[in-house]
């Protein structure tokens, strides 16, 4: 809906009527809170933790590897030994070990009462010579070559055993094929098991100890290498409040130097942001010296006077000097809030520009009459669409028609121009007043800046709202002599603001604020 419009000469004070602030956003109810010290904790326990039980797994199997070794060669020499006794005699074998018995034999073969040993020897077709008849047989012995000492792991009456075997080729007669003789030594895993976890007591116990002097150094190495944080936290806080100036890099490591660096940045913009306030109410302060001082001569004449004209025009000076005091305040309320507004951008919104720039010249067409000036205004057919805030843009072009009507000469015109090209909305503001010179095109838009001889009320804060709104909608803004200036002594100016052009089908009928 279309804002009510404002009295003749007073549109630029629209902006004090509205609300300062927006709205504060919502923050979020829990705010979590990350430790850098337990999260780079968490990261180097975690692997840690991780290859401990990895570590146990893979000495464990280097140990029974470690383990194996001795005991196969013990067993290899047994096969050997076996081997050394087999003869064969009329065709058939035999084995030669002492003593007629079996048992007489393991005897032999045992070196300790810890591991039961087993033997067997079989002629080539498998038959039993001597030992032990349980003890199985190697599968596919085809792929096994002769007089070569192999192993195996198998099972005898349900209890583990390492074999060790070999074939043996024995003479044939003249025609036949060589025959092969099998050979084979088990053991129990007893002494094997035990030396097995007495190297892996050896390695892991150590590591029970170790483990915690670990824990503790990383505890202690990690508060140390931070500790160069708590030193920064001090000497910041240690600071006075009105201390903004660069944080020293050399003393703080490397990593940290682009942190710092990144604060000392935000400490030079807020130190620019406070000097710019600080220079902003001072020249408030000396603008505002001039309409009060003039108002309070103006009553205390007014007081003093007995003719009741001379009152009468005493008071509409002062009415004259409450309306520039009034104008200034407005402005300066204007310009706070133009520059205060960081997220500008999350309340706009597509509008018509076209729209809202005949809303506003409408308002300011009686103060044209009343200064004789013909204001006009030229639009395409179809609407220029973009995105923008409408308080501020009418505040805008608001300080831009009273910057043409105040310079502009009775007679005069000021024209209010809105096109479009292919990506950009076009607004212009065109008077035939006297112009601005080129060397002061760029410090017209400072604050409070006047231009010499030019003979017009004013507070010079115009221009500088213009240049904050602009900023803010991302628009670019360009001073001309205005090219249909018919006079030479008034060769006019036009003001040009390119803002950026929303696509025809971005916003829907509804969406688009006119004016």
């Amino acid at each position: 809906m279309k804002p009510p419009a404002a009295p003749a000469g007073q549109a630029s004070d629209s902006l004090a009527d509205e609300e300062w602030f927006e709205p504060p956003l919502n923050e979020p109810d829990d705010i979590i809170q990350h430790s850098l010290f337990g999260e780079i904790l968490d990261w180097m326990l975690a692997p840690l933790l991780l290859l401990w039980p990895m570590s146990i797994a893979i000495t464990y199997l280097v140990a029974k590897s470690i383990a194996n070794q001795p005991f196969d060669h013990a067993l290899e020499d047994n096969v050997t030994m076996l081997t050394q006794q087999v003869k064969q005699a009329d065709g058939k074998l035999s084995s030669q070990l002492p003593g007629r018995s079996g048992a007489n034999a393991r005897d032999f073969l045992r070196s300790d009462d810890v591991d039961a040993v087993y033997y067997l020897i079989q002629n080539e077709r498998g038959g039993y010579v001597a030992g032990d008849r349980d003890l199985p047989p190697p599968q596919d012995p085809d792929r096994y070559r002769s007089s070569t000492v192999l192993f195996r792991n198998d099972n005898i009456h349900g209890t583990p055993v390492r074999v060790a075997f070999s074939y043996l080729d024995m003479p044939a007669p003249p025609g036949e094929e060589p025959r092969r003789a099998l050979v084979q030594v088990a053991e129990t895993l007893e002494k094997r098991a035990q030396l097995a976890n007495e190297i892996i007591k050896g390695v892991i116990l150590p590591q029970f100890i170790i483990l915690p002097i670990i824990l503790a150094l990383v505890w202690f190495a990690l508060a140390r290498g931070l500790s160069p944080l708590a030193q920064l936290q001090e000497r910041i806080r240690a600071r006075p409040p009105d201390d903004l100036s660069p944080i020293e890099s050399g003393q703080v490591p490397e990593e940290i130097t682009p942190l710092v660096g990144s604060l000392n940045e935000m400490l030079a913009r807020l130190s620019l942001s406070i000097d710019m306030q600080k220079r902003f109410i001072a020249d408030a302060a000396h603008q505002m010296k001039t309409p009060l001082a003039g108002m309070r001569m103006q009553s205390e004449l007014a007081l003093r006077q007995t003719d009741q004209g001379e009152i009468h025009r005493s008071l509409e000076q002062l009415a004259r000097s409450s309306e520039a005091a009034t104008r200034l305040v407005n402005q300066l309320l204007a310009l706070a809030r133009a520059e205060n507004q960081p997220q500008a951008g999350a309340a706009f919104a597509p509008l018509a520009l076209n729209e809202l720039a005949l809303a506003v010249v409408q308002d300011w067409v009686p103060a044209s009459f009343a200064q004789q000036i013909d204001l006009g205004f030229e639009q395409p057919e179809q609407p220029v669409i973009i995105m923008g805030n409408a308080i501020m843009l009418r505040e805008l072009l608001s300080n831009l028609i009273d910057n043409a009507l105040r310079y502009t000469p009775s007679g005069g015109s000021v024209t209010v121009r809105v096109r479009a090209t292919l990506e950009q909305a076009i607004l212009e503001v065109e008077d035939t007043g006297p112009g601005i010179p080129q060397a002061e095109r760029a410090q017209v838009f400072e604050r409070f800046y006047r231009i010499l001889g030019s003979n017009v009320d004013g507070s010079g804060l115009g221009l500088a709202i213009v240049r904050e709104i602009a900023q803010q909608h991302g628009a670019e803004i360009d001073i001309f002599n205005n090219p249909r200036a018919q006079s030479p002594k008034l060769p006019g100016t036009l003001l040009r603001l390119a803002l950026p052009l929303l696509p025809p089908a971005a916003p829907t009928e509804d969406d688009v604020t006119y004016g």
